[in-house]
């Protein structure tokens, strides 16, 4: 940072700040979460500079708004929906598809963390997954339990491992995870579920790990989150749940018996 940003200011930023919202890149418009998390950054930038440093006397990022974020989807499967998407995914003709899927919806681990995944990661001894702080989203160390169908099917889908690559999903180019979005996208098709995408395997595990009794604490530790607020935007209850829950209540609380 040099002697220019003492004459930095709110209006500047702030006039940066729209043109980072409305400018066209190569994958579309930056979302208003994405330039404030821009805005975060450089705040903290300028708080160093300002407390640390004492280069400058004020932080200008202060003087700007933050945009307004759009709601979380709250997409999320259906168990209906479930069972039909794992059974076209077991049909696809990319053998890998359903074990991807299963992982994803087991352990809420990202499409960039299941694909990039290695059998090195792999510890079946232990029964988990273990992410380096080098390939999750938050660079932190994370530990993913392995129970269940997810690791009976990482077992068998290890029987068709690749002496070429420690790679668990190899692509076509050699040292290349697979990519999927072709077969995951004829899958949805298929199963004829609409609205849904692959990240929302996340809000899907998160839903039903707080469904059957997960604490947000709980649920934060095996998706990886820094905040609970972050498992809140996930954790959407069926409507059929919360019949559930108020129907037992009501069982209990009225019951005559």
């Amino acid at each position: 940072m040099d002697k220019s940003a003492g004459t930095t200011t709110g209006e500047l930023l702030t006039r940066y700040r729209n043109r980072l919202v409305t400018e066209e890149t190569s994958r579309g418009r930056r979302r208003p979460g994405t330039v404030n998390r821009y805005l975060t950054s450089l705040s903290h930038a300028f708080t160093v500079a300002v407390k640390t440093l004492e280069w400058i006397d004020r932080n200008p990022v202060r003087n700007v708004e933050r945009l307004e974020e759009p709601e979380g989807r709250t997409r999320f499967l259906t168990p209906e929906e479930i069972v039909e998407l794992l059974r076209c995914c077991k049909e696809s003709p990319c053998a890998a598809l359903y074990p991807i899927v299963i992982l994803a919806l087991s352990t809420g681990m990202r499409r960039g963390e299941i694909l990039n995944l290695r059998w090195s990661d792999v510890d079946f001894e232990r029964r988990q997954i273990v992410l380096p702080k080098e390939k999750t989203k938050t660079r932190q160390r994370r530990v993913i339990p392995l129970v269940g169908h997810a690791l009976e099917t990482l077992v068998e889908w290890s029987k068709e491992r690749s002496n070429d690559s420690d790679l668990v999903f190899p692509g076509r180019m050699k040292g290349k995870p697979m990519t999927i979005r072709e077969p995951w996208e004829k899958a949805l098709r298929a199963a004829g579920i609409e609205d849904y995408r692959f990240h929302d395997n996340r809000h899907s595990a998160a839903s039903y790990l707080l469904m059957t009794g997960a604490t947000d604490m709980e649920v934060a530790g095996i998706l990886g989150h820094l905040t609970l607020a972050m498992v809140k935007r996930y954790a959407h209850m069926s409507d059929q749940h919360r019949r559930r829950v108020l129907e037992r209540m009501n069982r209990e609380v009225f019951s005559t018996g």
